[in-house]
């Protein structure tokens, strides 16, 4: 189930609908958040969301089939001393959908289009579930400007693939019933003692999601093994995990031996909803080593 969990990066999925905890976990007033396009490299039209000022920004990548409604909590608890920017990936949220070429490697390049349209100098690159290896595919398109990646509940490992064949039947099973498939995928991230309400919640939302969408993302990844590029990392690697799946720190650092993480004890697979008091404190901290 870890690997199985890192491949599809799966899922993060859900929006923080609630006022945003502040790095003490107290809440904060809410910020304003721009709503802002560009296209990416094939010209399909990316949606993001951007607010604050200050280097480095903190650009936030969510999980296959969540939207960067997912970050909000991150946008208005760090915005008053850093350029914030939250996307939607193609076919998530709402940018489009019209690719013809689906995969992380094209995920990474509209993370960078992101970048550039924004005139981002100097970044660190924070990514969810999938959009771990996804913010790795963006900092090497970036190596004048990404000073590190951040890792949210990924990089349990780095060194695994599914084969074309294994990915395309994950692929059918959303496709042939999105509700089940999503529900029985549901199941497995979170502790059996999380709020009924959060899981839900994760639920209701990535039932929004095109299941189209999401078969042309699950067969892309057949193939795909991020330890390819995580090998021509030459900036730091991070990561801040739940304990449901442990973090292979030994199998890691194989790949990239500057890698660490840390973990938040009973905590699922989104670390950022469950505790984000903690989980705030816990990258303001990450975020401010990195800066240095």
């Amino acid at each position: 189930m870890r690997n199985l969990l890192a491949v599809f990066g799966i899922i993060a999925v859900i929006a923080m609908g609630a006022a945003a905890a502040s790095l003490m976990g107290q809440e904060e007033p809410l910020v304003k958040i721009e709503k802002k396009t560009c296209p990416a490299p094939d010209g399909v039209k990316i949606v993001y969301s951007a607010a604050g000022k200050g280097e480095p920004a903190l650009v936030f990548i969510h999980g296959g089939l969540a939207n960067r409604g997912f970050w909000e909590g991150q946008i208005n608890a760090f915005a008053d001393r850093h350029r914030v920017i939250a996307l939607d990936l193609p076919g998530h949220g709402a940018s489009g959908v019209n690719r013809k070429k689906w995969g992380l490697p094209e995920f990474g390049a509209d993370v960078a289009a992101v970048c550039e349209a924004e005139k981002l100098n100097k970044v660190i690159i924070i990514g969810n579930s999938l959009g771990g290896p996804v913010a790795i595919e963006a900092a090497l398109l970036l190596p004048e400007k990404a000073v590190g990646v951040i890792g949210v509940d990924t990089f349990q490992s780095l060194d695994y693939s599914y084969t074309p064949e294994q990915a395309r039947q994950k692929a059918e099973a959303f496709r042939n019933d999105y509700a089940d498939a999503m529900k029985q995928m549901v199941k497995g991230l979170f502790h059996k003692d999380a709020d009924p309400a959060l899981i839900a919640d994760a639920e209701r939302r990535m039932a929004k999601t095109s299941p189209e969408a999401a078969y042309q993302m699950f067969v892309s990844l057949g193939g795909y093994n991020p330890a390819d590029s995580a090998r021509k990392l030459t900036i730091p690697l991070r990561s801040i995990n739940g304990d449901l799946y442990p973090t292979d720190f030994k199998a890691v650092r194989r790949i990239k031996p500057d890698f660490d993480a840390v973990i938040m004890a009973h905590t699922g697979h989104y670390p950022m909803l469950e505790l984000p008091g903690e989980f705030n404190r816990n990258l303001a901290e990450i975020v401010a080593r990195l800066s240095k």
